[in-house]
């Protein structure tokens, strides 16, 4: 059953995807080792993760693959937490530090084996590093002491301070007064990675079901039941994979109050003349801001992405696609009169603590999700390892689990919590703290 093309973004992405595959007809009464509810990169990763270890899974998916998050995002692979790993350090110790900064380079190397593994050479994998550029001497000078911190105690002889001139010469921008790069991070075309693995693990005998949404999960004896509008799958486990959209479903209830849904707007340009293209972002890296809301851009082909956060509400914003053009120009100058022809948004699933969340409901249903905006990377290794802890396996995975599910309190207001929140910190970027 090939997905509704309704609701779809008209993002950049979308236009330059690979043409949709079919997976064959949904529906029906089935039956199935597990049932993976969400198509995206953690349902996808997992199913991979299950027929290695002689599994038969099945993947339903509300809308189509690619449809949310995995489809929407900025395609920017990063090893990357929301607390930096000398932070993480002061608060949980070294030991543990060490196991969270392996597990970001797990992430990113996971992608890598993922589109190598299943020939997905239109993904556009480029592994050009990644540069945090830093808004204020204040923010330099902590990028600046975590780049030490992660030379002298982490090791990484990787990692380079750029001063101002540096950063102007890599951005094309005098936006910034210094950054860091990062070099095992890159770029992807994140739909076409998304429906690249679809198609290997299709290929390997998963069932996927586009257009079934999980309306209903009960336990019948020792099986459980995952209901959709199109038929019922019986499965000795459940996974849950639904991210920033778990509140899309009836059936995906029980994880929706453990995430705080962001939204997150993007912009794409149009071709960029020749001239302009040698000036900006020349070695065709990501870069993002050290801003509380962070904003961030990066090249594809001959066109520029910027993107950031502070949209709100359940659909696109023009204020904020509005706010996000204003800011590109502010950042490049040069690109006034050069069109803006693509905009787009889709959730991001932040998290109380600031690590993603993966562990079991009970004995027959695990949960992943929680990726704080770094989800291309941790979405693949973390779909992995979610399979594992499903079939009860419980491996090292420092602050990320297993665990039991958390839940925000009076979730009823994150809406309006999440816009004061988002306002303070755009106070505080704007007077430079």
């Amino acid at each position: 059953m090939a997905a509704s093309t309704k609701g779809w973004p008209a993002s950049l992405w979308r236009e330059t995807a690979r043409p949709r595959p079919s997976f064959g007809e949904a529906g029906g009464s089935q039956r199935a080792d597990v049932v993976i509810v969400g198509g995206g990169y953690t349902g996808l990763s997992a199913a991979q993760r299950f027929v290695e270890r002689g599994l038969r899974p099945l993947i339903v998916e509300a809308n189509g693959i690619g449809w949310a998050a995995s489809g929407r995002n900025g395609g920017v692979v990063s090893p990357k937490f929301r607390f930096a790993i000398p932070d993480i350090a002061r608060r949980h110790g070294l030991g543990v530090a060490r196991r969270m900064a392996e597990l970001g380079h797990e992430a990113v190397e996971a992608v890598e084996a993922a589109v190598r593994r299943n020939g997905i050479a239109d993904a556009d994998l480029a592994m050009t590093g990644n540069l945090r550029c830093a808004h204020s001497s204040g923010a330099f000078d902590a990028l600046k002491a975590e780049a030490r911190t992660m030379r002298e105690d982490f090791g990484d002889e990787t990692i380079r301070i750029l001063d101002r001139d540096e950063v102007a010469e890599e951005t094309g921008s005098q936006d910034f007064v210094g950054g860091v790069l990062v070099s095992h991070a890159g770029l992807i075309h994140p739909l076409n990675y998304a429906l690249g693995l679809a198609e290997g693990v299709c290929g390997r005998g998963v069932g996927i079901w586009e257009g079934a949404p999980a309306t209903a999960i009960r336990h019948d004896g020792s099986e459980v039941v995952v209901e959709t509008p199109v038929g019922a799958i019986r499965a000795k486990h459940v996974l849950f994979a639904t991210n920033g959209y778990s509140d899309l479903t009836p059936g995906t209830a029980a994880i929706r109050r453990s995430v705080i849904p962001f939204r997150s707007a993007m912009v794409a340009t149009g071709p960029l003349p020749e001239e302009l293209r040698a000036r900006l972002l020349r070695h065709g890296r990501s870069y993002s801001e050290t801003r509380r809301m962070m904003r961030w851009f990066r090249p594809y082909r001959d066109r520029l992405i910027f993107g950031g956060r502070g949209a709100f509400g359940k659909t696109d914003s023009k204020a904020a696609f509005d706010a996000l053009e204003r800011a590109m120009q502010r950042v490049f100058p040069d690109m006034e009169g050069v069109p803006v022809t693509h905009r787009w948004s889709g959730l991001v699933a932040m998290t109380l603590d600031a690590v993603p969340q993966i562990g079991r409901l009970d004995d027959r249903i695990a949960f992943a999700l929680g990726y704080n905006g770094a989800g291309i990377a941790m979405a693949s290794l973390m779909g992995r390892y979610a399979a594992d802890v499903t079939l009860g396996d419980r491996p090292d995975l420092a602050l990320l689990g297993p665990r039991k599910l958390p839940n925000v309190p009076f979730y009823s207001l994150r809406e309006p919590a999440v816009r004061l929140t988002a306002g303070w910190y755009q106070f505080l970027d704007t007077i430079g703290r």
